[in-house]
């Protein structure tokens, strides 16, 4: 399966997914164009859309491109994603004939209540709940309903390509390298990014593996963010310091 990060609105990816034959997946189309432009330059037949949340820039596309594709639109249980025909939740599985895909579909909520992640095909399409050395705003869920979700992604297979939705990275390093200055893969990382983004290149898809070693809000429980909750008075348990952490990078402007 390759896999595509199609650059659309201000800095979101959609994800296309697809295989030799020509048979295509999208994921979170925030606008049609992106998706229609990458369809006829690979020659390619879109066959399904899969959509991680209710957010008008992960969903926006997805009545124009149905315009044109007859395809099923696989979506958490939210009233608010109206063009779903097929909702799906925690522990269902989605199984494509054209391109021949399986993915398993995880509750990841935190950033909205409904918010899922699907899983298969040795990527994670984890919208806006995880992103390379950063995760997603607690626009409605709680701390510790986001911190559960990430644990619960960072125990996946290491070897995963965490496909998110935004190019947010090399801020997101820059506010990681503040938590865990001396912390080596994340050095190593940062200099890749930038790097990339030099020549304008997307920083994703990434091994899980990465963030496991990089991402400060993967590793609530690694002794320096432990050391960098009590510099900043956090002595609480582990979902405190998860707060705590996620509020200081709400105001971060490093």
């Amino acid at each position: 399966m390759h896999v595509v990060p199609l650059p659309a609105l201000a800095d979101n990816y959609i994800w296309l997914l697809h295989d030799e034959a020509g048979q295509a997946i999208v994921v979170d189309p925030g606008e049609a164009a992106p998706v229609e432009a990458a369809l006829k330059q690979r020659g390619l037949t879109l066959r399904a859309i899969l959509l991680t949340h209710h957010h008008h820039d992960h969903i926006g596309g997805v009545d124009a491109l149905l315009a044109r594709h007859t395809v099923p639109v696989y979506a958490p249980h939210d009233e608010r994603i109206g063009p779903a025909t097929h909702r799906v939740g925690d522990g269902d599985v989605v199984t494509l004939a054209q391109p021949s895909a399986r993915f398993d579909v995880l509750a990841v909520p935190g950033h909205t209540t409904s918010h899922i992640a699907y899983v298969g095909e040795g990527v994670l399409l984890c919208g806006d709940t995880l992103f390379s050395m950063g995760c997603g705003r607690l626009f409605e869920g709680t701390p510790a309903q986001m911190l559960a979700s990430l644990d619960r992604l960072a125990a996946l297979p290491a070897n995963l390509l965490v496909c998110c939705a935004h190019e947010y990275t090399a801020a997101n390093g820059r506010f990681a390298h503040t938590i865990e200055p001396d912390n080596a893969a994340l050095a190593a990382r940062q200099r890749e990014v930038a790097a990339l983004r030099e020549h304008a290149r997307p920083t994703l898809p990434v091994p899980l593996a990465i963030e496991q070693a990089t991402n400060p809000f993967l590793r609530t429980d690694s002794d320096a963010v432990i050391a960098w909750g009590l510099r900043h008075g956090v002595t609480g348990d582990r979902v405190a310091r998860f707060a705590a952490l996620r509020a200081d990078k709400d105001v971060f402007r490093g």
